[in-house]
């Protein structure tokens, strides 16, 4: 009874061992290498502005300067993120596969020091008047986000307060 135990525990031991050894993946990166970095390894941590599922998990790519241990990585960052020790465990890099000319750097986003950038409204598309609780003027402004255009509709009033500029003509 004893040996039957034992032959049944090692088959499931196999067989564990070989499911887990397919899942695993075996990461190590060079001098030079370019790598993201995770930003939010915490869940319910902001960055960038954004929570959820629309805050952005890595960044990069930055370059592998040197290997420090087995597991261990310093790695080169940008001057916005001068805080940031440059030693990094190998679970929080993502190996980059890709072009180096289609990667939007964190230098170009005018990241502040609590990692968040400045709104700025580029022109008014056009005031439409919609009913809303207790806001009745609303218009739709174009913004420049991190180099990206996005539009939105604001309550005219909060516009005229922040940014008179964009009515005067």
């Amino acid at each position: 009874m004893v040996m039957m135990i034992r032959d049944s525990l090692s088959t499931a031991n196999s067989l564990q061992k070989l499911y887990a050894n397919n899942r695993k993946r075996a990461l190590e990166f060079k001098v030079g290498h370019q790598v993201y970095l995770k930003i939010s390894p915490i869940k319910g941590v902001m960055r960038f502005g954004k929570k959820g599922k629309l805050s952005p998990r890595y960044i990069g790519p930055y370059e592998v300067l040197q290997q420090v241990g087995n597991v261990d990585y310093k790695s080169q960052l940008s001057k916005d993120l001068a805080s940031v020790h440059p030693l990094f465990y190998l679970s929080m890099f993502k190996k980059f596969l890709g072009d180096l000319t289609s990667i939007l750097l964190v230098e170009g986003l005018g990241v502040d020091e609590i990692l968040s950038y400045a709104k700025v409204p580029i022109e008014i598309l056009d005031p439409q008047v919609k009913r809303l609780r207790n806001k009745d003027i609303i218009v739709k402004v174009l913004w420049r986000n991190h180099l990206v255009e996005g539009a939105t509709c604001v309550a005219e009033a909060d516009m005229r307060s922040r940014y008179p500029h964009l009515f005067s003509s």
